[in-house]
């Protein structure tokens, strides 16, 4: 097997926590991606958008949906050079209104996943997956879209020893 990218989208400051708005220096879905990297070993990129959204958490829910609600493909900061010399691509995020953000589909539309193995990771706070595993697929027709992992954004820094286990068995 070729290289292992980790590829993810997170945001840091004002996140949802069962119930209530708290400010976090690292977001959850980094820490998660961190604990694949650690795990299985390969590269590790972070998705920036140009644009950034607003630090309020409200606010920049509602700037999600706009998106969603649009099928926007917002700029992003920077991309993998290329994904060619990977097999399996890492893909976190966190559930915004139901799927991934829509940076995650800028990515998505940048590259040919033609016989890679995509690998979802999400956070959210009770509403999992979402439709991101079946949106990913459509966007990525010739590639194999495997189940993903879903964790808790509450429970990101504790989830290590089970994001590893998930991590390890999807590379077999």
């Amino acid at each position: 097997m070729a290289g292992i990218l980790t590829v993810y989208y997170s945001r840091k400051g004002e996140n949802y926590f069962g119930g209530s708005i708290r400010s976090i220096k690292k977001g959850n879905t980094e820490r998660v991606a961190e604990y694949i990297r650690n795990a299985i070993g390969g590269d590790l990129f972070e998705l920036e958008t140009v644009r950034e959204y607003s630090e309020n958490y409200k606010t920049c829910t509602e700037e999600a949906a706009a998106e969603k609600k649009t099928n926007a493909r917002p700029a992003l900061k920077k991309l993998p050079e290329s994904i060619d010399n990977y097999d399996v691509i890492f893909l976190g995020y966190p559930n915004w209104w139901g799927t991934a953000p829509m940076a995650v589909f800028t990515f998505l539309d940048s590259f040919d996943f033609s016989g890679k193995i995509i690998v979802p990771f999400c956070t959210n706070e009770g509403s999992g997956m979402g439709t991101s595993e079946r949106d990913i697929q459509r966007e990525c027709p010739s590639a194999e879209v495997r189940s993903g992992l879903t964790v808790r954004g509450s429970d990101a820094e504790a989830s290590e020893a089970k994001t590893a286990a998930w991590a390890k068995q999807n590379l077999k």
